[in-house]
């Protein structure tokens, strides 16, 4: 219980870090991510806030992901919730200050990034499923046989180009995080001495099993009895 009570709170600082670090992208005004791009395209068409935009997306990519046989997880889940809650939260209440000097632009776009960073150390260190996007690209990437690059290049060129028509903000600043998004995520990994790859998710399913395994459990221990 305690392991699973901290697993969710280094969740949670994960997932209202990473918020943060897409807010302090929108303020530096440089050109979005090609997803938040997509969210900032839907918002602008639909009328609603790029955080239930990112919501109301995640849910559709969490509904896909499942449809295509990739594992669930509560990660994924309040990834999918949460995120776009703590955008709202912060955008809303003017919580990340917005610059015009250039300079101050540029820096507050590589701290987005670098936050973004730490902020995927937390929520992945979790073990408790990765992101529906990241679901998304490990269940085509299984599906079509080519390697993980080319199917995230693929899918975030689509959203960046329907959102960019949607009228989603895109700049020099998008092509920096495209090309920079990664480092920052590898250099935060660094920091912290974390292998992704020793990292054992659980998922909803292992939950479920759970259960069922001490539901019969208990009625043995009744019928002993």
């Amino acid at each position: 219980m305690k392991r699973s009570l901290l697993a969710l709170v280094r969740l949670f600082i994960g997932l209202f870090l990473y918020a943060v670090g897409i807010v302090f992208t929108i303020n530096a005004n440089l050109g979005l991510s090609p997803w938040d791009v997509f969210h900032q395209g839907v918002s602008k068409l639909t009328g609603i806030t790029m955080g239930q935009a990112s919501i109301i997306v995640g849910l559709m990519i969490v509904i896909l992901d499942w449809v295509l046989g990739e594992k669930v997880g509560l990660g994924t889940i309040f990834n999918m919730l949460f995120i776009g809650i703590f955008m709202d939260l912060l955008m809303l209440n003017h919580l990340v200050p917005i610059f015009n000097n250039i300079i101050l632009k540029v820096i507050m776009m590589f701290l987005g990034m670098f936050i973004i960073g730490i902020a995927s150390y937390f929520y992945i260190s979790a073990g408790l499923g990765s992101g529906p996007r990241d679901g998304l690209m490990v269940s085509l990437t299984k599906r079509t046989g080519k390697s993980v690059r080319f199917v995230r290049n693929c899918i975030e060129f689509t959203v960046l180009v329907v959102g960019y028509f949607l009228g989603g903000t895109v700049g020099f600043g998008t092509l920096i995080m495209v090309i920079g998004g990664g480092y920052f995520v590898q250099f935060a990994f660094k920091i912290f001495k974390f292998d992704v790859r020793k990292v054992q998710h659980k998922f909803i399913d292992d939950y479920v099993k759970l259960i069922k395994e001490r539901l019969v459990d208990n009625r043995k221990d009744s019928s002993i009895d």
